[in-house]
């Protein structure tokens, strides 16, 4: 017997109140509020959702049933468990416009989440400028696609003990990546679900800037846990952010912190000049209520670095902006609770 749509909505509202009362041990938060139940739906007495998880987080599938069994009216639930094979920690590194530098942070972030001792992937998902390869000296390389028991997988190359994934790695040199619609939508779920990470600590998904298609396609597919939100200190940059925050927000995805790139230039003093104005970082992680990870300074050897395949946190670890990356890497590994090795 089927029930009506006027008693579907409190039997919705009391699952999510048991829901909320799973908590995610590390993060001490529910698992509602991080995004990670999602496509909740209720047929009859049926309970259908999706769980997204990290490879160490799938004992809250049991939890999720222990919690949900005690409502009367419920014959079963039913869990689609998504998480990728091998990833603990999946983090977005995102920007509400292009030139702010996300790819560049995402990979200086890798490198100085890698120097602290764990292991690090990065999947280059901006399908409309994937320069990870180039800032990684992976530009001429050759994805290999092997079989696993779990059917054709691709190989993620390797640089700096980083693995590297890239949409770029798939196109010509040179030539565009025209995909649109269902075909856009087919290959990043390609990237999330069949790449053979083996066993990563952390997997930062470097995304298309903006608020399109590809990113939502992402976001949705993947057990992302939060993302990190890079901007410029300028009011123009912010308004782009804050859009978004609201895209993130609409699919449960939790704001872990901004970066604020660019935020200044030391001048032969050492004196710190705000060419892009001062305090739009810190403005917007207190109106979201969320923390302000860093401040890069400006710096001439981060884009020669990234245009020569070296990145800056790796050949100049003394300058004050590889200190920012550590620094930033270490408050990471303090909200995840994973080990640090300096």
């Amino acid at each position: 017997m089927s029930i009506s749509e006027h008693a579907i909505a409190p039997r919705q509202q009391e699952v999510i109140q048991h829901l909320k009362q799973v908590m995610e041990p590390t993060l001490q938060t529910d698992i509602v509020s991080l995004g990670m139940v999602r496509n909740l739906r209720i047929v009859d007495d049926y309970i259908y959702l999706r769980l997204y998880v990290g490879s160490h987080q799938q004992e809250l599938q049991d939890q999720i049933q222990s919690k949900l069994s005690t409502l009367d009216w419920c014959k079963k639930v039913y869990i689609q468990l998504c998480v990728i094979p091998g990833v603990k920690i999946t983090l977005a590194v995102s920007s509400g416009k292009g030139g702010v530098g996300k790819s560049t942070t995402a990979v200086n972030l890798a490198i100085a989440l890698q120097q602290q001792g764990a292991k690090v992937g990065v999947l280059d998902a901006d399908v409309y400028g994937p320069n990870i390869p180039q800032m990684l000296g992976l530009s001429q390389a050759a994805v290999q696609v092997i079989d696993t028991d779990q059917g054709q997988r691709f190989m993620p190359l390797v640089a700096y003990g980083i693995k590297v994934m890239s949409v770029g790695l798939l196109a010509e040199p040179d030539h565009p990546l025209a995909w649109r619609g269902p075909v856009l939508h087919k290959i990043i779920t390609q990237f999330i679900q069949e790449v053979d990470w083996g066993e990563l600590d952390y997997l930062l998904i470097d995304l298309p800037p903006g608020t399109g298609d590809a990113q939502i396609t992402i976001v949705q597919e993947s057990p992302i846990c939060g993302v990190l939100l890079v901007t410029t200190p300028q009011q123009v940059a912010l308004a782009d952010v804050r859009r978004s925050v609201q895209m993130f927000r609409r699919v449960g995805v939790p704001v872990l912190g901004i970066i604020e790139n660019m935020s200044y230039f030391l001048n032969d003093t050492n004196t710190p000049i705000s060419i892009f104005g001062r305090g739009g970082g810190q403005e917007l992680a207190t109106e979201l209520h969320t923390a302000l990870l860093g401040q890069i300074p400006i710096d001439p050897r981060i884009c020669t670095g990234g245009d020569s395949g070296n990145p800056i946190a790796l050949t100049h670890p003394e300058t004050m902006v590889s200190q920012v990356f550590r620094q930033m890497a270490g408050a990471i590994a303090n909200t995840f609770q994973t080990p640090k090795f300096l």
